[in-house]
């Protein structure tokens, strides 16, 4: 059974370049990975709790014209006003400003340096995902 998500990985142009973009988001390296002949396979970033964002090095240019099947990476926020005005302090280009979503979530996007999505989303009480999480609290 799916109980949550444990991570979602990347391929990134410029390791370097990516792990400063998510170091201003909070997600911090965790530790890295390497192969039998000592090169860098991956590197695990830590996002809270047991979930975490895999980068693995060497992928391609980025592309704003990508039409793979991924679509985004969602990272909730308490407060998405207050991180949207840091990561913009901190020189990260808000995408799409803050709106209320259809779900009643607020939510804003950016982009990380290899033209990757990522949705910033602070969950609403109203919201079907805390009701669906609230169910599911009392089932268990």
């Amino acid at each position: 059974m799916i109980t949550d998500i444990g991570h979602t990985a990347f391929a990134a142009h410029d390791l370097d370049r990516t792990l400063a973009f998510y170091a201003q988001l909070g997600i911090s390296e965790s530790f890295r990975l390497h192969h039998a002949d000592g090169s860098l396979m991956l590197v695990y970033l830590h996002v809270a709790g047991d979930r975490f964002v895999e980068v693995f090095p060497g992928g391609p240019p980025p592309d704003p014209n990508r039409t793979g099947s991924f679509m985004h990476l969602c990272l909730v926020a308490d407060d998405l006003h207050a991180t949207v005005e840091q990561l913009r302090a901190a020189g990260v280009t808000i995408d799409r400003e803050p709106k209320l979503g259809l779900d009643h979530n607020w939510q804003a996007w950016i982009s990380d340096p290899d033209g990757n999505k990522i949705e910033l989303m602070q969950l609403s009480e109203d919201s079907p995902q805390r009701r669906v999480a609230r169910e599911a609290a009392v089932v268990s």
